[in-house]
């Protein structure tokens, strides 16, 4: 009798829940793989069906299972021949699921036969390499004209399966570069060299380990797609809920609540997540509409989760996929740049904070109702286990494991974990799903280190990168700041379109040079050049995440696109600021001054928000805004000459503000 009455009880319990509700049931639903398709050219996948569509699961499952075999304490295998396996499976696979032409709507069609034939050339080139690698190396890099012709086959092919995975940008600039190298001689100026020849250039990007072959290819065939596939296994487990929820559970009943969840979920899904357009799809479905539904303007909600996406790459413990080859490029661990990257990656997220919560309040935004809202308790005690792996891989991390090693075992750990709860049991169809999936997200981030690969060898061949390293300091007279400036532009301009590895490894091969010979560190140089190739996915004209953001919001994209440049305006800020100010990047051995550093930083970031919502204490007017500004620069940068003045200021913001209040309320 007792079962029967807490049996009734529990259904009574139930009823009642599912009578009050959820938030997220009386937002608009958004189909998230229309948006994907829409706006990520990387999930734009073609319509595989019947033998193909079984083909491809097969290919992609071997793809996955490869390389956990080679990331495995077991899996032995030369570099350089990962790497041409790995190349195999992304072109054979890329042909097949990305479509020669797409519709006028930006919708994919069928594959064709033609698909086929280059799926199967695209690995066959690679095969023929890995099997001849060693003859060629034994004749000294000799090639034979079968060679040649394999090493013309395969940089047309990469070039093809750019453009159809991640856009016609990467394929023209390989292009740009490639003609540079063969018309050298009839270039003007110091852009002149003395040329190479088809044969040369062909040698140069299929055999030399500066081409296609070279570091990014190789960072993405060994940690880049371990991370992409763990990645995968948890979105299969449920964690984007889990965070999803935990972030409503956390952030929804404070002022400005959905802007506040739209930052915690974009922050924790972009650290597993490469690419900022598809975060701002997969989170934004959910936060924009609850932004509108309170009150935000639809720019600024579609802003707010560009610019919250974006920052997921420059995010630890797990960064986009362009901080794993700086630490191939610098030859230091990942631990390493975890560390430097912290606290601007962290500044970059309380601005955020600060500048939606001073927006929230400038507007009299209430909050969510909290008894509609997930308890974070009650999402902890269910998929809480979940993070058990994500633990596990910071601590390897920061035991100086290598990336892949960490990696592999925290795939590992989350199959064991899932099966602690029924709702996330990786079981055999989620384990395929997980496998193939992953291989799917990998193909963008590989061809485009292979296609970037074509312009690191023009690079090298030809000596360009110190050409424009001496034309960057001409222009700005030997002046750091001015250098800095156009090295903002480069990277700007070169992330047009493309995804943040590639701008980076290019803006990193050709602009660095300018930064270090100045006197600026290595690891800041290259730190500086990869916020900049990420926040190019928010900088119009061409700012991916911003128009990903726009179209769920149904906003014009070029206003989402300024007003997320506004409110992530300390994303371009901070480079700047520890660039001069090394402690920012915790290049100090002084941790009072590190801490120092990221406290008035803080404090900063206070007067950045309010001097761009035009908001603190109250309403601000020009002049007010104008001082916080000038207070949150001085504040960013490090050091009392800077911090004192700094402070004064603020305390004078303050001053004004409640004088003002004091009028106001006696006028009232």
């Amino acid at each position: 009798m007792s079962e029967i009455k807490n049996t009734s009880a529990s259904e009574t319990e139930k009823a009642e829940e599912k009578k009050k509700g959820n938030i997220l049931d009386e937002i608009e639903q958004i189909d998230v793989e229309e948006n994907l398709k829409k706006y990520d050219s990387e999930s734009n996948l073609g319509e595989a069906k019947g033998l193909i569509a079984k083909i491809v699961t097969l290919t992609a499952v071997a793809m996955s299972l490869f390389h956990l075999y080679i990331a495995s304490p077991w899996g032995k295998m030369p570099s350089n021949k990962t790497r041409m396996i790995h190349l195999a499976f992304v072109l054979f696979l890329i042909f097949i699921l990305f479509p020669l032409f797409k519709k006028k709507d930006g919708t994919t069609v069928k594959f064709m036969p033609l698909d086929i034939v280059l799926a199967l050339m695209g690995a066959v080139v690679n095969i023929y390499l890995f099997f001849n690698i060693d003859p060629i190396s034994n004749r000294a890099g000799v090639m034979s004209d079968l060679d040649i012709t394999m090493a013309i086959l395969t940089v047309l092919l990469v070039m093809e399966a750019a453009r159809r995975c991640v856009g016609k940008e990467m394929t023209i600039l390989a292009a740009l570069f490639l003609a540079y190298a063969y018309f050298g001689p009839y270039l003007p100026g110091e852009l002149m060299h003395r040329g190479f020849s088809v044969k040369r250039l062909a040698e140069q990007m299929y055999v030399s380990a500066e081409g296609i072959y070279g570091i990014p290819l190789g960072t993405s065939a060994t940690v880049i797609f371990l991370f992409i596939l763990f990645g995968a296994f948890l979105s299969e487990t449920g964690l984007a809920e889990f965070f999803n929820n935990v972030a409503l559970g956390v952030a929804g009943h404070r002022v400005g609540g959905p802007a506040k969840v739209s930052i915690i979920a974009s922050g924790f899904l972009g650290m597993i997540n490469g690419s900022a357009a598809a975060n701002v799809v997969t989170t934004g479905a959910f936060t924009i509409p609850l932004m509108k539904s309170l009150g935000y303007k639809a720019h600024f909600a579609g802003a707010v989760e560009a610019v919250a996406s974006t920052g997921g790459q420059i995010m630890p413990p797990v960064m986009g996929a362009a901080a794993f080859i700086m630490a191939e490029y610098l030859g230091v661990s990942y631990r390493t740049i975890m560390i430097t990257a912290a606290i601007p990656a962290v500044l970059y997220y309380v601005s955020l904070w600060i500048n939606v919560d001073f927006e929230a309040r400038r507007l009299k935004l209430t909050s969510l109702p909290k008894d509609k809202l997930p308890r974070a308790s009650e999402e902890f005690r269910k998929k809480g286990h979940l993070i058990i792996p994500i633990i596990l891989l910071i601590v390897m991390l920061m035991m100086n494991y290598t990336a892949s090693y960490a990696a592999f075992f925290s795939i590992l750990a989350l199959v064991l974990v899932s099966f602690l709860r029924p709702e996330s049991r990786l079981k055999l169809n989620k384990l395929i799903n997980a496998l193939e999936s992953g291989a799917k997200q990998g193909l963008s981030v590989a061809i485009a280190c292979a296609v970037v690969g074509i312009v690191v060898g023009v690079v090298t061949i030809t000596g360009i990168g110190l050409q424009l390293a001496n034309i960057i300091i001409k222009l700005s007279h030997g002046s750091l700041l001015l250098t800095l400036v156009f090295t903002m532009l480069a990277c700007v301009i070169l992330g047009m379109g493309m995804p943040t590895s590639a701008a980076y490894i290019v803006a990193a091969t050709v602009a660095t040079s300018a930064m270090t010979s100045l006197d600026v560190m290595p690891i800041v140089a290259h730190m500086f050049v990869l916020y900049f190739a990420a926040l190019s996915a928010i900088t119009p004209p061409v700012a991916l995440a911003s128009y990903a953001g726009a179209g769920i919001a149904g906003s014009d994209p070029n206003k989402v696109g300024w007003c997320a440049v506004r409110i992530g305006l300390l994303g371009f800020i901070i480079p700047f600021m520890f660039v001069y100010s090394p402690p920012l990047l915790m290049l100090s051995e002084n941790p009072v001054e590190i801490i120092w550093a990221f406290i008035t930083a803080c404090i900063g970031c206070v007067c950045l928000g309010g001097s761009m919502q035009g908001y603190m204490m109250t309403k601000l007017n020009l002049i007010e805004r104008g001082i916080l500004l000038v207070a949150a620069l001085l504040m960013i940068k490090s050091g009392l000459m800077t911090d004192v003045p700094g402070i004064a200021l603020l305390l004078l913001s303050i001053f004004l503000q409640k004088q003002r209040i004091k009028k106001e309320s006696v006028a009232a």
